[in-house]
């Protein structure tokens, strides 16, 4: 089967990965010039994880740390609200939680699409290839150099502001604004431990700087928070806070490029701790994103047309699974496209998207609804959450029952077994 993949993200790129090793002809479209990723840090929980490794995914190479601890402390005191120390996520649910820098990710799911010595035929990405239009019943999509091309199955990864969307929909679905908005910025490990002044924030007795603490400093009564924890091989220090969006009323897109100062984020934090904004004054390049939302979508596939990633289900941070959910709509195409009929039907190719659909829509529209607070802030999501929850499963109300809900999940199981059904039927 041919597979055209809108995107060369993560999203497009773990797609490229599954459907290779299911044994298909894929190209990556990717609009820029470089095939890079931007941002800082991100997740990659359990429900990811799994995925990852079973592909083969180098954690070394990809200098991804484990998460070990997670410690909530209130931003003006810095009184423990809760020190958690991990259990062994491997053993309980089937992998590890690690903790990536974007780029380091982006680097290993690229070689793992791309390599000659994996499963199947490697992906083929195209740079400087925009897409203007797509016809979902053909299969084909038009480029900006005035091309078409066309294969059996296109998948739109191109992200939250995706024109696929309207293809699939009949009309636009513009993402909207949250009225909040988070800057983000590294800081050197070294650094902060160097730093006298710094250090007894951040090596406090066990939790020691680097060893896999995620820190979540929060406003009482309020969302605005910073959180921080280690990536690049305990290297690196990402920094994310969360904040009202008072500067443009909301009215501005997405962008992991837009600039910030220091002085721009301790306006939204004069009330914590001077320990707290001594460790922001570091910050010496701040990006600013606006987090937007969009509502669940009735269906993701439309012809031979299907879309996934942020395309799909664009989520806020706040459980940390945008990317794992990106990760598992390609787990799902490498189980739902594999043992395929040697000539491939119009018929069967719908088929199966529907299959897609039937493990994925609910899943990732809870997702996205769970995401809009944070695990202490979770009685803000509760009745919307709760008509997308799997049949007899209440809302998570506790970070235990959060991540038996995030992190239990095997999309790769359920995958076998709604294909296995679903060749058994026919």
């Amino acid at each position: 089967m041919k597979v055209i993949i809108v995107g060369a993200g993560i999203a497009g790129l773990a797609a490229g990965i599954g459907l290779r090793r299911a044994g298909h002809d894929v190209t990556i479209y990717e609009r820029s010039s470089l095939l890079r990723e931007v941002g800082a840090a991100i997740n990659v929980c359990p429900n990811a994880s799994r995925v990852l490794l079973h592909w083969g995914f180098d954690v070394e190479r990809a200098r991804l740390v484990t998460a070990r601890r997670h410690i909530l402390v209130l931003g003006e005191s810095l009184r423990y609200a809760h020190n958690i120390e991990f259990p062994d996520f491997a053993k309980d649910y089937g992998g590890p939680w690690y903790l990536a820098h974007r780029v380091d990710l982006h680097s290993e799911l690229r070689r793992l699409a791309t390599d000659p010595e994996g499963l199947g035929r490697p992906a083929e990405i195209i740079l400087r290839a925009e897409v203007t239009d797509y016809d979902p019943e053909k299969g084909s999509i038009s480029l900006a150099d005035g091309s078409i091309h066309q294969a059996d199955l296109v998948i739109a990864a191109d992200g939250v502001h995706t024109s696929a969307i309207r293809h699939v929909l009949g009309h636009e679905a513009p993402a909207t604004a949250t009225g909040w908005a988070v800057f983000r910025f590294l800081l050197a490990a070294e650094d902060l431990r160097q730093d006298p002044e710094v250090r007894p924030l951040v090596e406090t007795g066990a939790t020691q700087l680097g060893d896999g603490v995620m820190r979540i400093m929060t406003a009482e009564g309020s969302m605005r928070r910073l959180v921080w924890y280690p990536c690049a091989g305990n290297t690196i220090q990402n920094f994310v806070a969360v904040h009202e969006d008072r500067q443009t009323d909301g009215h501005e897109r997405e962008d992991w490029d837009r600039a910030a100062d220091v002085e721009d984020v301790l306006s939204y934090f004069p009330d914590f701790h001077p320990d707290v904004l001594k460790i922001v004054k570091k910050a010496t390049s701040i990006k600013r994103w606006p987090l937007l939302y969009r509502d669940p979508f009735p269906t993701l596939t439309r012809g031979r047309l299907l879309l996934i990633g942020d395309a799909a289900h664009p989520m806020l941070p706040h459980q940390g699974q945008g990317g794992g959910m990106a990760i598992e709509d390609a787990g799902a195409l490498s189980e739902l496209f594999a043992d395929m009929p040697g000539t491939v039907s119009e018929g069967e190719i719908h088929n199966r998207l529907a299959l897609f659909e039937k493990i994925r829509l609910r899943r990732v529209s809870a997702m996205q609804i769970l995401s809009n607070a944070g695990q202490d802030q979770n009685w803000r999501i509760q009745e919307q959450a709760r008509q997308y929850m799997p049949d007899g499963v209440k809302v998570p109300t506790t970070t235990a029952e959060f991540w038996e809900h995030n992190f239990r999940y095997d999309v790769l199981g359920d995958s076998r077994r709604h294909v296995q059904a679903y060749l058994d039927g026919r």
